[in-house]
Parts: structure tokens; sequence; C-alpha cells
């Protein structure tokens, strides 16, 4: 991702976008009982920028700070990245700017500040999400998409896990297939945590060190009984049968193989290359391409693959040439069909594991994708990685990031 512009003598500049690191949270349940629900939102954002500072980020030179947020309302409404800069002490003319592309909020945060970034517009800005779902409830904005059920008819949307179980039966994917996958991610993320994989971008809140979310999670016997989540959901089913007459959906997707909800807040530095050197940081990553999509609501999650294939095209990349592909594990089948797609193995493929492990916390996700495949590139001495969200309303986002040695 190059951008040019003319410098004040006229000469044309070329400008760059790195990740000169960045900081997250542990991720907390997603439940009054979790360990992070004592914590405002306010207080998450908080914690990072306050890291981010003690990482060498001096918050004067910063030209922004966005954030993506899905349910913007009571302690997550009013704008929270400027509530939050100001709140953690940094100066009153660093503005804040919150967005909302639901599950793919966090990564938009990104992929706009590196517009911004090579536009000129600003030198450095901080990006990422929140998201307390414990504190705020899914859906506490009412939104009509998803709460009014004549407006949810006129365009087709259902429930995320609807959708899921429409692309499972679609690509004729087992509940064996789909409770493996789960099984597998958990794997990779338990030995990622006693390997420290994610010390480098994680910093302790008091109360927890490490994400919540693998403490007791579930064995591979255990999810064989777990029932089915969404098959009850008449309303969304009818909207489907209508749209796709010719696909039976079978309700296989469970709270075992369904993205764990958690609280979270992550960010990343985003600074023009040159700048980056001027303000004592050391850049990781360079932002090469990326790519905003969208699909059809009832389909709805496979948004993210159709952005990776756009991302990919735009930085002259195959496939197969990706390092590491950190993907928001948005349900099994999605999974499943990502890695078919692209025919990429476990290895390459969230290979620390993902949100059905980790914690899904929909603002923040998209930061902790970015954090998680910069610093699985390092660890390897790898080249090119991918992030990527498949969101509700059947949103989708990528970027194509190359590690700078």
């Amino acid at each position: 991702m190059l951008g040019t512009r003319r410098s004040a003598t006229g000469d044309l500049v070329t400008r760059e976008a790195v990740i000169a690191g960045g900081a997250r949270t542990p991720r907390g349940k997603g439940s009054p009982r979790g360990k992070l629900h004592g914590h405002t939102p306010i207080q998450l954002v908080g914690h990072v920028l306050g890291a981010l500072q003690t990482r060498g980020l001096e918050p004067q030179y910063v030209g922004d700070v966005i954030l993506g947020c899905a349910t913007q309302v009571d302690e997550q409404g009013g704008n929270i990245a400027r509530t939050a800069a100001l709140m953690a002490g940094w100066p009153v003319g660093v503005p804040g700017l919150t967005i909302n592309r639901f599950c793919a909020s966090g990564l938009e945060a990104i992929k706009l500040a590196a517009s911004r970034v090579i536009a000129g517009d600003c030198d450095i800005i901080v990006a990422g999400g929140v998201e307390s779902v414990s504190r705020v409830a899914t859906f506490a904005d009412k939104p009509p998409l998803y709460c009014d059920p004549a407006i949810a008819a006129q365009v087709g949307s259902v429930h995320m896990g609807v959708a899921a179980d429409l692309v499972a039966s679609v690509e004729r994917f087992t509940r064996d297939e789909l409770d493996d996958y789960a099984d597998m991610t958990r794997t990779k993320a338990r030995m990622a945590q006693a390997a420290g994989a994610f010390a480098h971008s994680i910093v302790a809140l008091p109360g927890l060190a490490h994400d919540e979310l693998l403490d007791g999670a579930p064995q591979r016997a255990a999810l064989t009984e777990l029932p089915p989540l969404f098959g009850d959901r008449a309303e969304d089913l009818a909207i489907v049968r209508e749209r796709y007459p010719q696909v039976t959906v079978r309700a296989l997707h469970t709270k075992g193989n369904s993205p764990q909800l958690a609280d979270a807040a992550a960010a990343v530095v985003v600074v023009e290359e040159a700048a980056a050197v001027r303000a004592g940081l050391t850049p990781r990553a360079r932002v090469l391409a990326s790519a905003s999509c969208a699909v059809d609501p009832v389909v709805m999650l496979t948004a993210g693959e159709l952005a990776v294939h756009r991302a990919l095209a735009r930085a002259g990349l195959s496939p197969n040439q990706v390092d590491v592909y950190s993907f928001a594990e948005a349900f099994s089948a999605l999974c499943l069909r990502f890695m078919r797609t692209f025919d990429v193995g476990h290895e390459r493929f969230n290979p620390n594991g993902g949100t059905m492990a980790l914690g899904h916390a929909y603002g923040a996700t998209g930061a902790n994708l970015v954090l998680d495949v910069v610093d699985e590139l390092h660890r390897r001495n790898a080249r090119y990685g991918v992030a990527a969200v498949s969101g509700a309303a059947g949103l989708g986002a990528a970027i194509v990031v190359e590690r700078i040695a």
C-alpha cells in the first residue's frame, strides 16, 4: 500500500504505513463471572494506551485514536475512543474516532489508520478496538437489523449461528468435522500459551494475566455431548428457506464449536515509516494491501474469505505465498471452508488458536488478529501474513502485512 503526495517544494513523496508495535489486554470471559467484568470498557482501553506509552509511544505525536466497537451504547457509547484517550491523560489535542463494522470493526480501524497515514493525513495513529460483552450486552443498542423482525425479513438478515449452520449444510461438513476443528484450535491455543507465544503483546490486568477462556475449556469428548444452539430459530430459518429452498439446514453448531464471547481491548501503532524512526519506534510489519466487502446477509459469514481474495490480489500475492493466516473463528464451518478454499493447513492457519479458543471481543478481535499475525511472523522469521474477519450482516475485511526484519 503505497501513497504519493506533493511536498511543500513540489516533490513527489512516497509514503508507506507500518505497524510499530501494539498491546492487548487478556481476553476475559464475556460474563458477569468473568475476571474482567469489574473493568469498564474505558478502563480496558486506558490500560492498553498506557502500555503503548510504556513501550515508547509519546502521545503528543499521535494524530488520532481510532477504535472499533460493535455495541456503541451505555458504557461504550458517546465515542469511547475520545473519552478513553482523555481519561488516559493523553493531550486534549489527540482526537478520537469510534467506528462500527460489527465483528470486523477493529480490523477496519487499522485499515482506516493505514489509509490515512499513506494519504498524509497523519503520521501516527493508534488503532484497534474494545468490547465488554459482560457489561454491554450483545444487541443492547437494539439494532433494527436483528431486533425488528420486519426489517430482518425484508433485507434477509439472520442470526450468525443460523448462517453458520447454512454454510455447514451447503458445504456438507459433518458435526464431527466441526468438533474436530474446535478441539484442534483449543489444542493449539493451549500449546501457544504454555510456550509464551502471547507474551509480547499481552499486558496483564489486576486479577487476570492470560486469556481466561482457555481455563476449563471442553476436551474433545465433551464437545460431542453439547446440543445444537440454533435449530429452533424459526423466523431465521424461514428466511433461509425462502432464499435457499434447495438447502436443508442442519443444526450443527454448538457452544463448543462457536466463537466464545469475551471482554478485551487491543491496539496497534500505525505510523508512516520515516516518522517511526523520528519518533523512536521500531517498525515490525508493513501494510501491503487491504480490502472490505459484503455478501448476502443470509450467507453472511463468507465475506472475510472474499476480502482475503481481494486483498491478496491487490498485494500481488497468491494464497500459497502467505506464511500465516489469522482468521476470526466465526464458527467451525467458516474455518473449514476457508482452509479448503485457500488450500491452507493447520500449520499456517491460526497456528496459535483463534477466537473459538481464546475469545471473541467483537470490536477488539481485528486488532488481536493483527497482533497475533505480526508476532507469529517474527517468531517464524517469515514474510507475509493475513488477518481477516467475517462479520455480521455479510460484512468482511482483510489486511495483508509483510514482516520488517
